[in-house]
């Protein structure tokens, strides 16, 4: 089905060949139109406040403010862009942590091919990771951790209780309280008790940096 109107994209990165590359491609596209380019992280961030586009291309190396924390600030902002992150090469802990930061998708830049089709899909609302439309965050991270095939260590020298590691595994997952409530059938309060204890186990203060020292400690369960 044709669409009504053209899906606005933003692109941000600091290579001016790839940034022309890329236009090209998107020039071409009659349900797509290109509103905006950005060379550094700010001017990605500003360009997305100001020019409300539907999708944001960002380059995670990025001069000024990296494209993860150009990812995080416009989390903060709740920008209502959806972000693919573009990148030469992306580890499994960063794809994960680009998602919980709110990315929708993260293409290679060796993979330029499937750019378009990207951006389709994210615009559709899906999320896009190995050059594949997939409905669930929950459904990315439980593959990635499984293709990881890393051992599960034990997890009594860090303190967290059976409960906790359930709820540490559907954190990682990228679940609310409540769907974390839903699913172990506790209450939300519960929940957050829980996390309250685990920040304080982990030295840690947000759910992000849990779900990344659980990936690098292998506490993860899936």
């Amino acid at each position: 089905m044709a669409r009504s109107t053209p899906i606005r994209v933003v692109i941000a990165d600091d290579d001016p060949i790839v940034r022309e590359i890329i236009c090209r491609m998107l020039r071409r596209q009659p349900n797509i139109e290109l509103i905006g380019e950005a060379a550094d992280g700010n001017e990605a961030v500003n360009l997305t406040k100001n020019l409300k586009p539907d999708i944001l291309l960002l380059d995670l190396l990025m001069p000024h403010l990296p494209g993860m924390d150009a990812l995080r600030r416009l989390s903060s902002d709740s920008a209502s862009a959806r972000t693919i992150v573009g990148s030469g090469s992306i580890g499994r802990r960063q794809i994960v942590e680009a998602l919980h930061l709110g990315a929708w998708g993260i293409l290679w830049k060796s993979s330029i091919k499937w750019l378009v089709p990207c951006i389709e899909a994210v615009a559709d609302g899906y999320y896009w990771v190995e050059n594949r439309k997939v409905r669930s965050i929950t459904e990315i991270v439980r593959e990635l951790l499984r293709a990881g095939k890393a051992e599960i260590k034990s997890a009594e020298r860090y303190g967290f209780t059976n409960r906790e590691l359930q709820i540490l595994s559907l954190v990682t997952l990228g679940e609310t309280n409540r769907e974390i409530g839903d699913a172990l059938s506790i209450s939300e309060e519960t929940v957050k008790r829980h996390l309250a204890n685990m920040f304080d186990k982990a030295g840690m203060s947000t759910r992000l940096e849990l779900a990344m020292f659980a990936i690098d400690h292998h506490l993860v369960s899936l």
